[in-house]
């Protein structure tokens, strides 16, 4: 019994350890790192679509509105948004609905070691690793990885397949309205289509597009 103990914490160091050890390892422009949900479709050979492009051949318009979509912060935090949790918390002891809260660098972090679904466990193992690669990986490559793991439909992975899937085009020429579009699929790409939005999806990429014209002050880090 003792011996099998023994084994468990190995494992579970091990396993502590290897986001850790990952993230450095993927610190060269040259590495393109697979998300835990692409190594799901390899795994059940289900495939996928996923095209790499460097974040300078990615329309600023769509960095832009990715950040004021998803992490308006992101240049200024160190992996989380103090202000942001201290909300969520709030919520959460007043009894109330609370919201994702994730910064950009806590959502790679659970796209590339982490599993998916709504967990307060695999949130709390996030907010450590995300303050770590913060730490160790310039922003421009975060936000980077970022893009080419993100899911925007089933079997859709990364910004050029995703703009390439949906609008026929290539990442770097996205107009401002179909980057608006692709950024707010973000947190629900298996039912919102960016290709073909209905009148709310249409009005969330308004709101968007009009606060990615003015992320001027925002985006120093990229």
């Amino acid at each position: 019994m003792l011996t099998w103990l023994r084994r468990l914490v190995v494992v579970v160091v091990v396993l502590g350890f290897l986001p850790a050890l990952l993230s450095i390892a993927y610190l060269p422009s040259a590495v393109h790192p697979l998300s835990t949900l692409m190594m799901k479709d390899l795994a059940t050979l289900s495939g996928y679509d996923r095209r790499w492009v460097g974040l300078d051949d990615v329309s600023p318009r769509l960095v832009h509105s990715v950040m004021m979509s998803e992490d308006g912060q992101f240049c200024s935090h160190h992996g989380i948004d103090l202000g942001e949790m201290r909300a969520i918390m709030e919520d959460f002891l007043d009894g109330e609905a609370t919201r994702g809260g994730s910064t950009i660098t806590m959502q790679t972090v659970k796209n590339l070691f982490l599993w998916h679904g709504r967990s307060y466990i695999r949130k709390a193992i996030e907010l450590p690793y995300a303050v770590y690669l913060d730490f160790v990986m310039p922003k421009r490559r975060i936000m980077e990885i970022y893009l080419n793991i993100a899911e925007w439909g089933p079997g859709i992975y990364g910004v050029e397949a995703a703009a390439q899937h949906h609008f026929g085009q290539s990442s770097g020429d996205l107009t401002s309205r179909q980057a608006a579009l692709l950024a707010v699929t973000l947190p629900n790409p298996l039912e919102r289509t960016p290709g073909n939005p209905g009148p709310g999806l249409n009005r969330l990429a308004a709101t968007i597009e009009r606060r990615a014209a003015q992320a001027g002050g925002y985006n120093h880090c990229l």
